[in-house]
């Protein structure tokens, strides 16, 4: 291998992915994303990051393979049909967690701090730590040296 191609990340071919799945996607979560979050954000434990994937689907700087990636991932969560059904206590959102995870997985570094903090803030929750501004250091004045007494005259 090339030594310019080993230091990048892998290449997935990602052509499978085509507009009409996309445009579909769009839809069923524009139809019910935001409902269904609603209805079950305080039993999610991965409520935040769903969110703050579909933020990263409504930001124009997403590459376009990324937001089809995303709004699949999104899709799934969506509809109540799935390999695990939703109403099963405990169990029911396990395989909605494992595909954003994997999805999250391939594209995360496109989901930026300003997503998760919007995520946070459309949820109610109090800013993450990294996302508040640094603490001003309460630096104490620099104490004098004290002159040290040498009896002996330095030679």
């Amino acid at each position: 291998m090339p030594k310019d191609r080993a230091a990048g990340p892998p290449l997935t071919d990602l052509s499978i992915i085509n507009v009409e799945d996309e445009a579909r996607n769009a839809e069923v979560v524009d139809t019910g994303f935001w409902q269904k979050v609603r209805h079950l954000a305080g039993r999610l434990p991965f409520a935040d990051t769903l969110v703050a994937a579909w933020f990263c689907t409504r930001d124009p700087e997403t590459p376009p393979k990324v937001r089809a990636m995303l709004l699949g991932a999104l899709a799934y969560f969506v509809t109540p049909i799935d390999l695990i059904p939703d109403f099963l206590l405990h169990l029911g959102f396990t395989d909605d967690a494992t595909v954003l995870a994997a999805v999250i997985g391939l594209v995360g570094a496109h989901i930026k701090p300003q997503h998760r903090a919007e995520a946070r803030k459309a949820l109610g929750l109090p800013p993450a730590p990294e996302d508040l501004p640094p603490a001003p250091q309460d630096v104490a004045p620099e104490q004098p040296k004290k002159k040290r007494f040498w009896p002996f005259g330095r030679t």
